[in-house]
């Protein structure tokens, strides 16, 4: 219970640099400035670092990498675990990351600007939001740790489609990429860390909706039919089938 609570504090932490390191706000040392190395340099130590956080997160959440490395890691522990590393790769880019200088655009309209500031706001509270309505702890590991610690089995979550997730399939993923794009100040190296994370995330989503498939069948089958990926149904020109959705909250009701 101890591991699972520190993990837990050190990747809230870890999350809380990420914001104020890409907005470039109250942390000691931000993505931004002027280039210090060479450009090839930069841009190798950059996309290296972003390449270390992607192999960690995808290989590590994968249930063959699971299977095998709870050999070694005590299964209640194997989220925790996961955060830890997860966080290590983020430190990792904190301490190493090389800026490259200039700017790709600047917006000086006053309104348009609080726009965009909200708009970063918006997409990281959709992000902590999101990990709420799925069980916020489970996805952190303090439920496993806290199920061993009262001597219960683990449980795995049942489907469910709360709020966001009626409009878009991953809103946790929409939040970041809201977040990454919304720049009053666009900088080239905001620009190549938020297109190389929009790109991740568009390879990790298909990756992740392969497992969910396999876990869940049908229902999610069923959800990806009826619900967009990214965009939310209330920007898109196609809308939800209402049909679809009584279908599949009969479904998981059910379950």
């Amino acid at each position: 219970m101890l591991y699972g609570t520190v993990a837990y504090l050190i990747f809230f932490a870890t999350f809380l640099y990420l914001i104020g390191f890409i907005g470039g706000m109250f942390v000691p040392k931000s993505m931004d400035g002027p280039l210090q190395v060479g450009w090839a340099q930069a841009i190798i130590t950059d996309a290296l670092l972003i390449l270390l956080f992607a192999l960690q997160h995808s290989i590590m959440a994968r249930k063959g990498f699971k299977r095998w490395w709870t050999q070694f890691v005590p299964q209640p522990i194997e989220r925790s675990t996961f955060v830890l590393f997860t966080c290590a790769a983020l430190i990792a880019m904190f301490v190493f990351w090389q800026p490259l200088g200039g700017i790709v655009w600047t917006v000086e309209n006053g309104f348009w600007k609080g726009v965009l500031y909200a708009s970063f706001a918006l997409g990281w509270a959709i992000v902590l939001v999101s990990t709420f309505l799925i069980n916020h702890f489970d996805l952190f590991g303090l439920r496993q740790t806290w199920l061993y610690f009262r001597g219960k089995e683990y449980t795995h979550l049942p489907f469910n489609v709360p709020v966001f997730y009626k409009f878009v399939r991953h809103p946790l993923y929409f939040g970041f990429i809201l977040a990454f794009w919304s720049a009053p100040v666009m900088s080239l190296t905001r620009l190549f860390f938020a297109s190389a994370f929009t790109m991740y995330i568009l390879m990790a989503i298909r990756l992740e909706e392969k497992d969910l498939v396999v876990h869940f069948g049908e229902k999610y089958r069923l959800y990806r039919q009826a619900v967009p990926m990214l965009l939310p149904a209330i920007f898109g020109k196609k809308k939800i089938a209402p049909d679809y959705l009584t279908i599949l909250k009969g479904r998981t009701q059910e379950d």
